[in-house]
């Protein structure tokens, strides 16, 4: 005897009227497509919204306003973030952030302040220390002259599972330090936190990507096997001075994070 599977439909999203999820502003790169700095920002804030936030997204009309940009270029920023599973798009209904979408993970280059702060928003974070700290030898060439820096670890993990996906260590100029509320750190990306809570000026990030082997601590951090692949990430931050606020090493599991570069050709 055959039995026919029947597919159980989709959750059906709310329909009754109420406040909209409200995304972060963005100030616009002309020199990078604008869809790809709108899905950024919206993904960003998508990823790092509370738990209690409304699921109901405006509509393209009213985010694109939100942004400045067309309808069109909105339709196409909602259209990748809609390809990631990141939300859906119900006709007559609206469009609605996916609760239970889970991420996908690459680790993209593109350029922009907010590609980053996207790319490290929507994991659980967990503060697990900070304080003052003597500028440790692999990053003194960033900070000439200053006798210590803030330090903080964290580490992300997947928001369902709680499986951790990869820990973070900020080197932090205490002059930009003063201005962070660590309770911060569990909701936001250190650059989110920097730029839009402190106050600093970020002008540009330079990134480094590598390959390396995860030695006694990442092993033990991300429950991988010593001496497994891992993706090491540095990203260097700079105010408009031109001086290094923030040095930031992630260590990615490799099993479960990619590397992805984007390069215009006009």
């Amino acid at each position: 005897m055959q039995v026919t599977q029947v597919p159980q439909p989709s959750p059906t999203p709310p329909t009754a009227p109420g406040a909209a999820f409200a995304p972060d502003s963005l100030v616009l790169n002309r020199k990078l497509p604008l869809w790809y700095q709108v899905s950024q920002s919206l993904r960003a804030s998508i990823l790092g919204r509370t738990a209690d936030a409304t699921l109901r997204l405006p509509t393209e009309e009213q985010l694109a306003a939100h942004y400045g940009v067309s309808v069109l270029t909105m339709r196409q920023a909602l259209k990748e973030l809609e390809t990631e599973g990141l939300i859906s798009r119900h006709r007559r209904r609206g469009t609605f952030i996916e609760p239970r979408a889970r991420r996908v993970s690459p680790v993209r280059l593109m350029g922009s302040i907010d590609a980053i702060v996207a790319q490290q928003s929507g994991e659980r974070t967990t503060l697990l220390e900070h304080g003052p700290s003597p500028v440790p030898g692999d990053v003194a060439e960033y900070f000439p002259g200053c006798p210590e820096v803030i330090g903080y670890r964290r580490l992300r993990c997947e928001e369902e599972t709680g499986e951790p996906t990869n820990w973070a260590q900020n080197w932090v100029h205490p002059e930009a330090a003063a201005g962070i509320d660590p309770a911060d750190l569990e909701r936001w990306p250190m650059t989110k936190v920097l730029r839009d809570r402190a106050g600093v000026p970020i002008a540009r990030i330079t990134d480094t990507v590598e390959a390396r082997l995860a030695d006694p601590a990442t092993a033990g951090l991300l429950r991988v096997p010593l001496l497994s692949p891992i993706l090491y990430y540095t990203g260097v931050a700079y105010d408009e001075s031109g001086r290094v606020v923030d040095v930031a090493q992630i260590r990615y599991r490799g099993d479960r994070f990619s590397f992805s570069v984007t390069v215009e050709t006009h």
